[in-house]
């Protein structure tokens, strides 16, 4: 006999969505060219070990043409909202002269 799951904690913090270890990380926001070359956009969910009101994320970049020896793009914690949904909402909202302003910021 298995046990019976027990129903969810609702003191816990929520699971972010990407919260997978899968190979692409976070949720796919977009992509878009910049120099020549295709740029797939995730946004990552960062839980940096606290008790916060709050969600933060940042933007992933990985090149379509990625090279063995290249690793993905991330910008530092760009994010900070009440919930998954508003920062994922947020992100959704740049275009695509942001996501490449913020790419150019970080390489």
């Amino acid at each position: 006999m298995e046990p019976a799951s027990l129903p969810p904690d609702p003191s816990a913090p929520p699971v972010p969505p990407n919260a997978d270890d899968g190979p692409t990380p976070g949720i796919h926001i977009t992509t878009f060219t910049h120099e020549g070359r295709f740029w797939d956009v995730h946004l990552e969910f960062v839980d940096e070990g606290q008790a916060t009101e709050s969600c933060r994320g940042r933007l992933c970049y990985i090149p379509t043409d990625q090279a063995d020896h290249e690793e993905p793009i991330r910008t530092a914690v760009i994010f900070i909202e009440p919930s998954y949904e508003e920062v994922r909402q947020a992100a959704l909202a740049l275009d695509r002269y942001n996501l490449a302003a913020l790419l150019r910021s970080v390489t």
